[in-house]
This record gives structure tokens, C-alpha cells and sequence, in this order.
């Protein structure tokens, strides 16, 4: 790791990132899995690298890498917890344009909340996963990045899945791999779920995961427009999908921060 780099750790809803501040030098692979290591390093589930975006009438980049190292284009719990710097620093407020590799989205930062528009998930097709020895139907959803969504039969506990591995996917149906949800019911329009994000395994929550799960609920519930809520391990996040837009909304905080000593 490099030392004398500045970092702060935030969250949403149990989602970890490392922050680096705007002046942070380009990363690389190997830093970034050194940084998210959690016995060896700081831990996370991903890096954020606070960047200047080139494009007209937007601020800021988010440089965003899983915590193996890979690089990713989206991360809907990133752009909170990024927006949430911003705030804090002092560097943004209200309503936050933020380019990403999947295009730019835009934050609406509240006291407690962070909301953002994620732009419109496209369903493209089915798919399947393997997990326990199961074989899962699923929904294809992209959200900027490649989703399979799987809805659980009533026989399967949603805690009895091993998501330590990553769930067996058709390769050639997702080529640079995908994140995999799966899902319950809980009420109408409510629902459980928990997911093994590409390059980075299980994770607490996902925010481009819980809007795929709410796309696909919603479309099982025969509609195509609401406010879908999901409970995810680390706490509760919020869908609402217009027709047009779609908003994700939950907590996002920033816990510590502090300096990498070598």
C-alpha cells in the first residue's frame, strides 16, 4: 500500500467502502485489494476514488473498484456513500450530479438519507444460477452493471444459501460475470434478499441489486410502477420505480477516517 494516502470509511446500509479524496494518485489492482484486505488493510467491500469529471455541467467522478480489484461501472450504495463525502466535505449539497462508468446518475443528499436516480433497469432476458446444488430460474436486469435475480420457492430459506462462492451462471450469457440476488416475499411490495456481488462475494447490501429484485417483484406483482421496500442484511433500502425514473434510497454514513502508514 502506499503511505501518507489519505482515507475515510463510510457505508450504506452495511455496504463498505474506502474513501480517497479528490488528489488521491490513479489506482491499481493490487492496491486496492490491498486497501480492502480486512485483516491486512482497512476492509471494504469496494474503493471509492473522489475524481474530477471532465464532462459539461458535472463535478465529480466516482472511481469505483471492487474490492478484488476489478474495476466495476456502477455501485448504487457507492454513489450514496460518495455523495455523503461530498456533503461532508463540504464540497456538495442538495441535489449532486455524479459521473460513473455506467453514465452519470444524480444524488439528492437529505440528513439521514440519500436518494438517487439510477436511471431506468432494463430486463433482457432469462437466465439461471446454481447455488447448494440448486438450479434457480432467474431474470437478467441491468442496472449499469449485469444482474440475476432469482426468486426462491417457499421450500428454500433465504438463510439456508452458501454465498460464499460465487452461484454458478451461464458464462456465455454473462461473459464478464454477474451479480447474483436472491429473494422473498415479506408483504406486498416488501421483500427480503441477499446477493454475491461480482469481485467482491457477499456482501450486506447492494443498492443496483435491490433495484433489480424490486423490478422483478414488481413485475411479478403484475405492475410495473411503485415503491418497492427491501430488507437486505445490512437494514432496509427504498425502490421507486415511475416509469420513467428510478430512485434508490437508504442511509449513508461516514464512520472514520485516518491515513494508510505504508
Amino acid at each position: 500500500m502506499m503511505g501518507g494516502v489519505r482515507f475515510l470509511k463510510g457505508h450504506g446500509t452495511g455496504n463498505d467502502f474506502v474513501i480517497l479524496p479528490e488528489g488521491t494518485p490513479e489506482l491499481t489492482p493490487d492496491f486496492v485489494a490491498a486497501v480492502c484486505d480486512r485483516r491486512r488493510g482497512i476492509g471494504g467491500d469496494g474503493v471509492l476514488r473522489v475524481a474530477r469529471s471532465s464532462l459539461p455541467g458535472v463535478d465529480w467522478f466516482m472511481d469505483y473498484w471492487n474490492s478484488d480489484g476489478s474495476l466495476a461501472e456502477m455501485c448504487g450504495n457507492g454513489v450514496r456513500v460518495f455523495a455523503r463525502y461530498l456533503a461532508a466535505a463540504g464540497l456538495a449539497a442538495g441535489t449532486v450530479p455524479i459521473e460513473t462508468r455506467a453514465g452519470v446518475v444524480r444524488a439528492v443528499i437529505g440528513d439521514e438519507t440519500i436518494s438517487v436516480d439510477m436511471g431506468f433497469p432494463k430486463v433482457y432476458g432469462d437466465s439461471s444460477a446454481r447455488v447448494g446444488g440448486l438450479e434457480l430460474p432467474g431474470v437478467a436486469v441491468d442496472c449499469g452493471n449485469p444482474h440475476l435475480v432469482c426468486a426462491l420457492p417457499a421450500s428454500v430459506p433465504l438463510e439456508s444459501l452458501d454465498l460464499h462462492l460465487p452461484p454458478g451462471h451461464d458464462e456465455e450469457f454473462y461473459p464478464a460475470g454477474v451479480n447474483v440476488e436472491f429473494y422473498v416475499p415479506v408483504d406486498d411490495l416488501h421483500v427480503r434478499m441477499r446477493v454475491h456481488e461480482r469481485g467482491s462475494g457477499e456482501t450486506l447490501s447492494c443498492g443496483t441489486g435491490a433495484v433489480a429484485v424490486a423490478v422483478v417483484a414488481l413485475a411479478a406483482a403484475g405492475r410495473e410502477t411503485g415503491a418497492v421496500t427491501v430488507d437486505v442484511p445490512g437494514g432496509r433500502l427504498t425502490v421507486t420505480l415511475d416509469g420513467a425514473e428510478c430512485h434508490l434510497a437508504g442511509p449513508a454514513v461516514i464512520v472514520a477516517s485516518g491515513e494508510l502508514s505504508r
